[in-house]
């Protein structure tokens, strides 16, 4: 079975197709559907699989891999005291920070993610020149977010040395990260970094109302007077809104993502994902780096569900189990302004695609697939990814080098 998350070239809303094809050329999909024929074309027959675009991951940081299991009885500002801002007073080794984001980059593409937002803030040039050179090697799709504690000319320097290094790269994407809060120095990089993003028209990620305590930081005050309230702005976790919060966002046309697991494991609380949902606001869905200590797209699915059906008592409200695939797919491709290019498998869309083997004791029989790629699936049913027509994962197993079929 074909999920090509397109309604337009399949049945239903996510667009299924039963014993389908895939025609790949170069990084790019040439044909879907039944019966192609192309007698040139080398043939990978996947009967008994099910095919899907690769997964969005819109919100992480692939570094903080190295400080898996830290701060596990802590809130957010614990977690950050003790673990992080420890771990970047003494300069981090470069074959540190290139081993943590290869590190996490291949755990993403084992559990079928073949998109990520890596939000970063090296303390140094040589710090994000090993973290991008970690994602290029890795061979994934990535978005480059952009942090700068203090944007001095050295640092707006250095963010425009990235933009013109990923301005040709095929696989990277350059957006800014500012940090909201209304006090020196983050102030002045914030609205430097927006003014960056103004100039070249480029999208903004920032961490919202994340913990109950940011409430005090007058975010969404800084967020009005830089007047970047709209498409382009991209609120992570965005938990603690008022009605009144959440409308403005919606009119604004701000998009939002949800990271379940990270919420969870330090108790920052529950996104109102069902009334954000309902006012229009498009969401995806994060894995959010060490403070998740997985990269388990399956099980932040899954969450993502139950934890709105758990707090609401009801079984009858948002994101179904299509909404939440959608979330994981198009929906997160659409959130990070990337649609044209993946997240349905489509002709003419960058041919990132995953194969799940169903024929496993989690997943066997076959009830429902679709419902049961989001309630029984796990990582190891993850048999093959690609990534712009390359192999990542090869029958189960992650592909050290880059490579064809």
């Amino acid at each position: 079975m074909i999920v090509t998350m397109d309604s337009s070239v399949g049945e239903s809303e996510l667009g299924l197709i039963e014993n389908g094809d895939v025609l790949i050329v170069g990084s790019h999909i040439a044909k879907v559907g039944q019966d192609i024929q192309d007698k040139s074309a080398q043939k990978l027959d996947l009967t008994g699989r099910i095919v899907l675009p690769g997964f969005v991951d819109a919100h992480n940081h692939l570094w903080s891999s190295m400080l898996r299991g830290c701060g596990s009885g802590g809130d957010l500002y614990w977690w950050l005291n003790h673990c992080q801002y420890p771990l970047l007073e003494e300069p981090v080794p470069v074959e540190t920070v290139y081993g943590g984001v290869r590190l996490s980059a291949y755990d993403l593409v084992n559990t079928g993610v073949t998109t990520t937002l890596d939000w970063a803030g090296g303390p140094s040039p040589e710090f994000t020149d090993n973290n991008l050179r970690a994602l290029e090697d890795a061979g994934i799709r990535f978005v480059y977010s952009a942090f700068r504690q203090v944007a001095d000319e050295a640092a707006m320097q250095d963010l425009e040395v990235i933009r013109q290094r990923l301005e040709n790269n095929p696989l990277g994407t350059l957006q800014v990260g500012p940090f909201l809060i209304n006090e020196e120095p983050f102030r002045s990089s914030f609205f430097a970094l927006t003014d960056f993003a103004e100039k070249h028209k480029i999208r903004i990620h920032v961490h919202l109302r994340e913990n109950a305590g940011d409430k005090e930081l007058g975010q969404l005050a800084m967020l009005r007077e830089a007047d970047v309230l709209g498409p382009r702005l991209q609120v992570a976790h965005a938990i603690h809104l008022d009605d009144e919060e959440l409308e403005e966002l919606a009119g604004a046309g701000v998009v939002a993502v949800h990271n379940p697991l990270s919420n969870m494991r330090l108790g920052s609380g529950i996104m109102r994902l069902h009334e954000m949902l309902e006012a229009g606001i498009p969401v995806a869905l994060g894995l959010d780096g060490g403070t998740n200590d997985t990269s388990d797209m399956f099980n932040t699915m899954r969450i993502a569900v139950g934890l709105q059906r758990a707090k609401l008592r009801r079984t009858d409200i948002r994101p179904t189990i299509t909404e939440v695939l959608r979330m994981a797919t198009i929906g997160g491709a659409g959130v990070l302004g990337l649609e044209q290019q993946v997240g349905s498998l489509i002709p003419g869309k960058q041919a990132d695609i995953i194969a799940l083997n169903p024929d496993m004791v989690n997943f066997a029989p076959r009830f429902d697939w679709v419902s049961q790629i989001v309630l029984n699936a796990q990582p190891a049913n993850v048999e093959w990814v690609f990534v712009a027509g390359r192999t990542l994962k090869r029958q189960g197993k992650l592909v050290g080098d880059v490579g064809s079929v």
